[in-house]
C-alpha cells in the first residue's frame, strides 16, 4: 500500500506555491530529469508530497552552487536500480509515443 506522500495529486501551480519556485523553474528541473511528474490524459502535470520535498532539496543544492548534472548523478546513486530502470523506460516510452514531458 502506497503512502499519501507518493500519490501524484498536486498541480504545478500548487507545487509552485508550496515550494516558492516558479512554474518555469519546476519545468526546467523536469527537463533536466531531476523531477518526474505524472501526466493526466489532458497533459496536466501531477506531483506528490515527496516531489515537494525533492524540489526544495534541489533548489537548496542549486543555491549552494551545484549543477543539475551533479544533482542528477547524486540522485541516481541513491535510487535502487529497479526504480532507476523504471524511470528510464518511462522516459523512453514517452519519447517513442511522443508524449509531452
Amino acid at each position: 500500500m502506497s503512502s499519501y506522500k507518493d500519490k501524484k495529486v498536486i498541480t504545478i501551480g500548487v507545487m509552485s506555491e508550496l515550494t516558492g519556485l516558479s512554474e518555469r523553474k519546476i519545468r526546467y528541473y523536469e527537463e533536466r530529469k531531476l523531477i518526474f511528474p505524472e501526466r493526466t490524459q489532458g497533459g496536466t502535470r501531477k506531483y506528490s508530497f515527496d516531489d515537494v520535498e525533492r524540489l526544495i532539496d534541489i533548489a537548496d543544492k542549486m543555491e549552494d552552487g551545484m549543477q543539475t548534472f551533479d544533482i542528477r548523478r547524486m540522485e541516481q546513486k541513491k535510487l535502487p536500480k529497479k526504480e532507476l530502470r523504471e524511470r528510464m523506460l518511462r522516459g523512453q516510452l514517452n519519447a517513442a509515443f511522443n508524449i509531452r514531458k
